[in-house]
């Protein structure tokens, strides 16, 4: 199979990809990995196979150039996959989507190959990368004073809580063919193989795309939770134990110079990672105490295991003669409460550190770990506090001794972990939903804690025992924050601590419970200032505060503000309750972090963090930011070292710059300039979003003209699609399913839907440039959009459109999509969705005709699920041929969800 990319010069689709230059080793990398897949696709099903999927390729590619024309390849396209039998449409849509995880993986590898080659070229110790935190801190400096910008890189705050849903549509097994072939082509690249070396890596590629032809894209069964918490902790073992400390030293490496090594680090852990796996119950009944019980101890095993191991493989260097580097009398006196600790032990390490004191030391701390880890109470560490103790003596008697490299090197970068990561790698946030809550203590009221109780019920005061029992195993950082889902009155708060009591009646068992209030419809954004004034008043919150430095913690969410009023009004909402939050705060002298509730895809509020984090609201940031990382995101984040770690530092310097006095005046200037503008696309673009999902019969058409259904059944996640209700309510479905179908259906209306409209009726477009050039929220909003609409494509829309029998709807849909792109582009000036964006513009050129291969094959699936079309009997389809349409529909979410690079 190949690719597009070996003749860029015959298609609009290459002819823009020459424009956007495709770097000479990507496109041989893809050549490579497509040429391989055709050679599986002959050894599996024969030249035939790779004859049709060639031609539907070639077809594909055609009709993307005859795109806005009467070109007869599209349609050529549609007969060459209707004449396909059901066994070889299989076959096709799994060669499709093979290539994307190749093309996929090419693409992420050739981004590590840039950024190596980048920082290759750099001076040590410049401020030279875009975007990096040493830039952000030379410029913050030049503003505020090198002091006033130390303090606020101490006090920097990054808080990324991996959420599940609706974890990767592809499998894990997938994801692991897919690192082992990457690992190949690095080796491929980095050793400059030939002859017998390079005939091995052939042939180990050729094996492991075998391996992922053969491997069923769908998983058997839906994953369990636990299965969910074990794909992030897989990423914590990869990557994230190791590259976080690792972004650590670079910014010290720069503000120390020439001190780097020597002298006590300047920078301090400023990520804090969380986890809402196996702690989310909001409408999945599978999370129960007893899996957020198991979640936290798997956690902790992790983390234990890799300290045990880090620990041990710094104290092996740590052979530092007693004579040169003598021992500080805090060291010896540790070394003294070891040995009565354990004599055995003590000897034992003295035995592998003859006259290595500090050695010794750091090997007992490690057998100390291992018995934490193991839960042996005589020799366990009661929390990570102790171990950071212990770590500390020895640092501090190396420094002592004049061995500080020794004391700044390997051991610091343990230091940070122990800092980092504590004995429970991230801390499990619980999240219930407020009806819930009200329910629970209906009926505690009525039937007392001993009571007949519903098990709804019990589940909820068992959720806060399993918080009691966490927090008193791994400490308290392991798990005390509790969010309130649509929390839409004063006494949603109050039921959080409410229940609490009624879980424990003695005050003195009770845990720590810091409870978040999650705002996420139109109308709660709207409200939130009320609440947040009411829950300043309860005795819990006000015993907080005075614990916390007046910390408060504000969720804010953006999938169903979306979904309520459409992504225009719901953008400009979250801004305004942003601003409205930031200055409630500062009036009641509170520390505010505002928890952004954004998924992977632009639907759900996705896009680049760090340019959302600069178009925020002044005093809305203040150094300190926390995010959700959903699903497909994880691993695209943090699933190789290198991009994590350029991830983590572009928002952390976003992070940081965003306080800046010029960026805060910036963005409070272009938000008063351009108020009037905010105020009529909110009510524009509301008011022709509401026009189609209120009219009649819109939530029925929705269902039929996308996989909706469909989508339920793909086992990509734990959480159901749907709070209980049938689709005759969009009230209660979920963001995910709302915003996955519709991408699925290459119409991504959640990312845009209303935003042409409002800029017509606006219509003064110099302004409206003008606001794209000043104006940051404005810019970041058209962005997304712009991404959105590079990703729809309206001839395949319309052949999912035809699947309803409501001309009007799909008509508005059509209508408000072609409205849309012609007046972004002449807002931006761009000549095509994404043009000013090379990388990204040149990604999604890449794919899409291939998507269009895959959503042709779809549409036909769904034809014969909706109407009969295929091998139709009396009673329409029969039960056989439904299933096997509904696996081929399946099969193609997946591959078009790997092309598009993004689920919900």
């Amino acid at each position: 199979m190949t690719d597009n990319v070996e003749n860029p010069e015959t298609t609009e689709a290459g002819r823009g990809l020459a424009r956007h230059d495709v770097p000479d080793r990507l496109r041989d990398d893809v050549r490579l990995l497509g040429g391989l897949l055709g050679t599986v696709l002959i050894e599996s099903g024969g030249q035939d196979l790779l004859d049709d999927v060639e031609r539907l390729r070639e077809l594909v590619i055609a009709a993307y150039d005859e795109r806005g024309t009467d070109g007869e390849s599209f349609a050529a396209a549609e007969a060459v996959v209707k004449g396909f039998t059901l066994e070889r449409a299989e076959q096709v849509a799994r060669a499709f989507t093979c290539y994307f995880h190749l093309a996929n993986l090419a693409e992420e590898y050739n981004r590590v190959r840039v950024l190596r080659e980048r920082e290759s070229a750099e001076t040590a110790g410049a401020a030279t990368s875009d975007g990096s935190l040493p830039q952000a801190f030379e410029q913050l400096a030049q503003e505020v004073g090198r002091e006033e910008a130390l303090r606020r890189v101490r006090a920097l705050e990054f808080r990324p809580v991996l959420t599940a849903h609706p974890t990767e549509a592809r499998r894990r097994a997938v994801s692991g063919t897919v690192r082992r072939i990457s690992v190949l082509l690095n080796e491929r690249d980095s050793l400059n193989l030939g002859g017998a070396s390079l005939a091995e890596n052939d042939r180990a590629l050729v094996a492991e795309i075998d391996i992922m032809w053969r491997t069923s894209p769908i998983r058997a069964a839906k994953p369990t939770v636990l299965d969910e918490v074990k794909t992030a902790l897989g990423v914590f073992d990869a990557t994230m134990f190791d590259t976080f400390p690792q972004v650590y030293r670079r910014l010290d490496d720069f503000l120390l110079g020439e001190g780097a090594g020597r002298e006590e680090p300047l920078a301090r852990p400023f990520v804090s990672l969380g986890s809402w796996i196996g702690g989310d119950r909001d409408g999945n009944p599978n999370v129960t105490a007893e899996v957020t019980r198991a979640a936290a101890a798997l956690a902790s095993e992790h983390a234990l295991t890799a300290l045990e191991s880090e620990g041990r493989r710094v104290a092996r260097k740590l052979t530092l003669d007693e004579e040169g580097t003598p021992p500080s009398e805090d060291l010896l006196a540790l070394r003294q409460r070891q040995r009565q600790l354990s004599a055995e032990l003590s000897e034992k390490a003295d035995a592998e550190s003859p006259r290595e004191p500090h050695r010794a030391a750091l090997l007992f701390v490690v057998s100390r770990i291992a018995a934490t880890r193991a839960r042996d109470a005589d020799l366990a560490y009661a929390g990570p506090e102790q171990l950071e103790a212990d770590l500390a003596i020895v640092q501090q008697s190396l420094v002592a001794a004049g061995a500080a490299r020794s004391a700044y090197g390997d051991l610091q970068q343990l230091v940070w972990q122990v800092e980092t990561f504590g004995f429970h790698t991230a801390e499990l946030e619980v999240r219930q939903h407020s009806q819930v809550h009200a329910a629970a203590l209906a009926d505690l009221e009525k039937n007392g804690v001993h009571g007949d109780l519903e098990d709804r019920t019990r589940e909820v005061l068992d959720t806060y025992r399993a918080i009691g029992s966490i927090q008193q195993r791994y400490g308290v950082k392991a798990a005390r924050r509790y969010i309130v889902s649509f929390t839409q009155a004063p006494e949603h708060m109050a039921a959080v601590y409410q229940l609490a009591e009624y879980a424990f009646p003695d005050p003195a068992e009770a845990p720590v419970i810091d409870a978040i209030p999650l705002f996420e419809t139109f109308d709660d954004l709207e409200n939130s200032i009320p609440i947040l004034e009411s829950m300043l008043t309860l005795p819990q919150v006000r015993k907080r505060l005075a614990e916390t430095g007046r910390r408060v913690e504000v969720m804010l969410g953006y999938s169903d503000s979306s979904k309520d009023v459409g992504p225009v009004a719901a953008t400009l909402a979250l801004h305004s309750a942003q601003r409205r939050i930031a200055e409630w705060a500062e009036r009641n002298d509170i520390t505010l972090t505002l928890f952004h509730g954004r998924g992977g895809s632009l639907g759900r509020g996705g896009g680049p963090a760090n340019r959302a984090v600069l178009a925020q609201p002044p005093g809305s940031v203040d150094g300190r930011f926390k995010l959700t990382e959903q699903g497909e995101v994880i691993l695209a984040r943090y699933g190789d070292p290198v991009i994590a770690e350029r991830h983590i530092e572009q928002v952390a310097a976003a992070t940081l710059l965003a306080s800046a006095p010029s960026v805060e005046k910036r963005n409070a200037e272009a938000t008063e300039r351009f108020t009037a503008l905010a105020a009529e696309l909110d009510r524009t673009s509301r008011a022709r979003f509401h026009e189609l999902v209120k009219a009649e019969g819109f939530p029925q058409w929705f269902a039929e003209v996308t996989p909706l259904e469909e989508v339920g059944l793909l086992p990509i996640g734990s959480r159901p699609a749907k709070r209980g209700l049938s689709v005759n309510s969009l009230d209660d479905l979920r963001a995910i399913p709302w915003v996955f179908s519709w991408s699925q259906a290459r119409i991504n209306l959640a990312g845009w839907y209303g935003l042409g409209t409002a800029l017509k009726e606006f219509g003064d477009l110099e302004l409206l440039q003008q606001a794209n050039r000043e104006w940051p929220l404005f810019s970041t909003l058209l962005d997304n959009v712009e991404m959105s609409l590079a990703k729809t494509d309206e001839r395949i829309a319309q052949q999912y459109l035809a699947l309803g029998d409501r001309d009007d709807l799909a008509e508005m849909v059509l209508t408000e999509l072609r409205l849309t792109r012609e007046w972004v582009l002449k807002v931006t000036g761009n000549a095509w969705p994404l043009s000013g964006r090379r990388v990204l513009g040149r990604a999604v050129q890449l794919r899409s005709p291939y998507v269009d291969a895959l959503s042709l094959i779809q549409v036909r699936a769904l034809r014969g699920l909706r109407h009969g079309e295929i091998e139709t009997g009396e009673n329409g389809v029969s039960p056989a041929t439904t299933d096997e349409l509904r696996h081929l529909l399946l099969l193609t979410v997946n591959g078009v969800s790997a092309g598009l690079q993004n689920t919900g």
